[in-house]
């Protein structure tokens, strides 16, 4: 039986997955001309601001979003995989991002306005250092774009998961969404990395955001691939909605 602790981090999961499906959707609804706009994680949450019952849904997305920074909390200071110091330290950063779009969310939910403010991370990238800082954020991009192709095509993916209580079309849909949503979260995270890297040896400290990507490949290749690429991250979602239902999970 999940303990309360692993299901707050199977919420986690769920929520994670819902921001993916509704950038990708929104996304994607852009690209085809059907409505919609090329959004990133705070413009998901936006959206659900202006939904029905946009408090409550916002309320319950943010105590999610805490449920997976509990769990890659967990995973950096329990280390139940028995993890290298470099993915603990890709844990720890993941965490601190889900914790802020947490905040976030929170924010919005309780009059906090959608305002976009620099807060911390614009002081810190509008100082001297600002360039040093978007290389060394860019080089860190990079290497998660390289990871999640990475992890696609070798599918370590399936190692997350506990497949032997799934049937053959839940492996088989987790197999194909995890696929395809690594792919397209590689590619959009690898174009952010390009743009911020491009930024900063230009002696600029732009960071690039979803939206950059979304509009670079809109811009290069087109609406069909954006269309494509951002299908891919609601593909991500339902990986996702997969793992927190069949997820490898040892909280105590």
């Amino acid at each position: 039986m999940a303990s309360k602790k692993e299901n707050f981090a199977r919420f986690g999961m769920i929520a994670k997955g819902a921001v993916y499906s509704i950038i990708g959707v929104l996304t994607a609804l852009s690209a085809f001309g059907e409505g919609g706009q090329q959004t990133g994680s705070k413009g998901a949450l936006q959206y659900i601001a202006g939904q029905s019952y946009g408090q409550i849904l916002l309320t319950l997305m943010g105590l999610g979003l805490l449920g997976y920074v509990f769990w890659r909390f967990y995973q950096v200071f329990q280390n139940p995989g028995n993890n290298g110091a470099a993915k603990r330290v890709a844990f720890f950063i993941s965490g601190l991002i889900y914790g802020a779009l947490a905040f976030y969310s929170f924010k919005l939910a309780f009059g906090g306005g959608s305002g976009s403010g620099g807060g911390m991370m614009g002081s810190i990238m509008g100082g001297s250092n600002g360039d040093t800082i978007a290389i060394i954020v860019g080089i860190g991009m990079a290497i998660k774009a390289i990871y999640d192709i990475y992890r696609a095509y070798s599918e370590k993916f399936r190692e997350e998961v506990q497949e032997a209580g799934m049937d053959q079309k839940a492996q088989e849909l987790l197999i194909k969404s995890g696929k395809v949503g690594h792919t397209a979260r590689g590619i959009v995270i690898g174009i952010m990395a390009y743009l911020t890297l491009k930024s900063g040896f230009a002696g600029g400290n732009g960071i690039g955001k979803q939206t950059d990507a979304f509009s670079y490949i809109q811009n290069e290749f087109g609406s069909i691939v954006l269309g494509l690429v951002a299908l891919g991250l609601v593909a991500y979602g339902v990986y996702m909605f997969i793992k927190a239902k069949y997820p490898s999970i040892s909280v105590r």
